[in-house]
């Protein structure tokens, strides 16, 4: 079957973002590669002050999942980190799981909806973290009852 996994860009900070990740989520990264790490590219040179950035990062999460990342380069233009109006959305295994992935993610964030009972029977909420990406943390509290 076809997996789904997120990848997402940075404006030069996925490395803090996902030593931050890895912090909350456990595990080692899978994949760490830097612009340097590449053959040059004459058509678009990596800048100097690039080539310690993240070409490519991957942190396995759970037993199947994979949060995948990578600086943009300069010459690909800068994103705008509110208007990116995806969401990330993590299934917990345990209420006290949903709680600890809130509690980490959200740090230094903006809270859109905080975890608590929501009326279709999850355990649940809704933020932008630290470094603009959006996430959603639920809990199937019906399925656990």
């Amino acid at each position: 079957m076809a997996q789904i996994n997120p990848y997402i860009h940075f404006n030069g900070n996925a490395e803090e973002a996902f030593t931050f990740y890895k912090s909350v989520f456990g595990g080692d990264f899978k994949t760490i590669v830097r612009y340097k790490d590449m053959p040059a590219n004459s058509e678009h040179p990596i800048a100097e002050n690039e080539a310690n950035k993240i070409m490519h990062i991957a942190l396995p999460i759970g037993k199947t999942n994979v949060l995948m990342a990578s600086d943009t380069p300069a010459f690909m233009g800068k994103h705008n980190e509110n208007e990116t109006r995806s969401k990330i959305s993590i299934t917990a295994e345990s209420k006290e799981e949903a709680d600890k992935l809130y509690k980490g993610l959200s740090a230094g964030g903006t809270v859109e909806m905080p975890i608590g009972d929501s009326p279709w029977g999850s355990y649940f909420a809704m933020f932008r973290d630290k470094f603009g990406i959006e996430w959603m943390v639920d809990f199937d509290l019906r399925s656990h009852a």
